[in-house]
């Protein structure tokens, strides 16, 4: 018998049964704290999962399936040009307006194709933390000041907090490196353009249809918000368009399955939800219909999905059940979080990192939140610590990112989060 096993299952057995024994039902903040969980959890699915998660997964599965490991590993394996692989993970997120949840995919499917883990690290944290969108609102809303720190800290911290990472586990690395010098350089026969093509199609859609409102007059990006639909709607027509090239589908079976799409987006033009969920079911079906690159992308896109979605879930759960929503308390009272962060001290920047780091920040909603958080008295300086260490971590996200490197890594990741955060959060409030 493997004592220490067993011994492992009854310690969660007596976990949850003291967790169940001593569960304050009936108080009145833990019944409104579960309240707030669920409506997290409902809310995340309105918001997220169709619009922002189902996009990332096929986009995922795109770089699974249709770009070669080689391919991979020359920008962002162990052995890649290092000024190069770190400079384009920590500009991404200029091009990719995600949270810290959409970016998993992503994140998950360049680090199992053989990316390094420094320029991989790089790519997770700048995917959700350099949002172009949300930097010019941290300006507009909260001051230029801190917009232009949350800018440059955003991406020191991705390639500081990469290289770190790299160093760290080095000797890791080094393994990695030795064997990709043994992975061939194989063609994947097809135009180069052809996938970047289909890629950025996917790409498109995934960031215009998730196109936040600026809030007030914002020029360009009001410009974009108002026509987010058409231009997700020609991303789309560009992904028909790829699937009949880059593929190989029969134009009338693509035809086929976006005519609906069409009808429903003229026919309902206040709900674009409609159309988009019948134009993403018409595209599982059209890649179950094909044998090849077409099925293997469409199971590609479900092992992303199996992986990554329950754990996202519970996750919000648990978020939501401590921390609450922008509209509601969880178990930790408001009050208690507006205290710990008054001032510019030490402890009040490491509260601010550590709160920020485990609460769930939707793409945009940081800023009325920090924005509440000043009005109450949160110095520059914690703002500044909550604004780098929130959009980039979650609970939810570090139970993902756990389970694609592991818990050891996946702690000195948070750990450097947090510890840079607070740094950057000291520095800017003496400024």
């Amino acid at each position: 018998m493997d004592y220490k096993r067993e011994f492992k299952i009854f310690a969660w057995m007596a976990a949850f049964f003291l967790a169940a024994w001593f569960m304050p039902v009936g108080t009145a903040r833990f019944d409104n704290a579960l309240l707030e969980s669920f409506e997290l959890l409902r809310w995340y699915a309105h918001e997220h999962v169709l619009l922002c998660l189902i996009p990332a997964f096929f986009i995922a599965g795109v770089i699974a399936v249709f770009v070669s490991q080689a391919s991979v590993i020359k920008y962002f394996g162990a052995n890649a040009v290092k000024w190069k692989s770190y400079l384009i993970a920590s500009v991404s997120g200029t091009v990719l307006a995600v949270c810290s949840c959409t970016i998993l995919p992503l994140f998950s499917s360049i680090h199992k194709r053989g990316a390094g883990l420094g320029p991989a690290i790089a790519f997770l944290y700048s995917g959700p933390a350099i949002n172009i969108l949300a930097i010019i609102l941290t300006a507009r809303i909260l001051g230029v000041e801190l917009g232009i720190a949350r800018i440059i800290g955003a991406v020191v911290f991705s390639i500081v907090i990469g290289l770190l990472m790299a160093f760290f586990f080095r000797h890791e690395e080094r393994e990695k490196a030795a064997a990709q010098l043994n992975i061939p350089d194989v063609d994947d026969g097809r135009p180069f353009w052809h996938t970047a093509l289909h890629f950025f199609a996917l790409v498109g859609v995934l960031v215009f249809a998730n196109w936040g409102e600026p809030g007030g007059d914002a020029g360009l990006f009001s410009l974009i918000y108002e026509w987010k639909w058409h231009l997700t709607g020609f991303f789309g027509l560009v992904v028909a368009y790829t699937m009949i090239r880059v593929l190989g589908m029969k134009v009338p079976h693509v035809v086929l399955a976006a005519v609906p799409v069409a009808v429903l987006a003229f026919l309902l033009p206040g709900n674009p939800l409609i159309p988009f969920v019948v134009g993403t079911a018409g595209l599982v079906v059209l890649t179950a219909m094909y044998q090849g690159e077409p099925r293997e992308w469409l199971l590609s896109t479900w092992d992303f999905t199996k992986q990554i979605m329950p754990l996202l879930g519970a996750g919000v759960l648990a978020a939501g059940l401590l921390l609450g929503t922008a509209d509601g308390e969880g178990i930790i009272p408001g009050e208690w979080v507006a205290a710990l962060v008054g001032g510019n001290s030490l402890g009040a920047n490491a509260f601010a990192s550590v709160f920020g780091a485990f609460m769930y920040f939707a793409t945009l909603t940081e800023v009325p939140i920090v924005q509440g958080l000043l009005a109450s008295g949160m110095g520059k300086g914690p703002a500044l610590a909550l604004l780098l260490a929130g959009p980039a971590l979650s609970l939810p996200n570090m139970l993902v990112i756990r389970s694609v490197m592991g818990t050891k890594k996946t702690s000195v990741f948070i750990i450097l989060v947090v510890i840079m955060a607070t740094i950057s959060g000291m520095i800017f409030g003496t400024m």
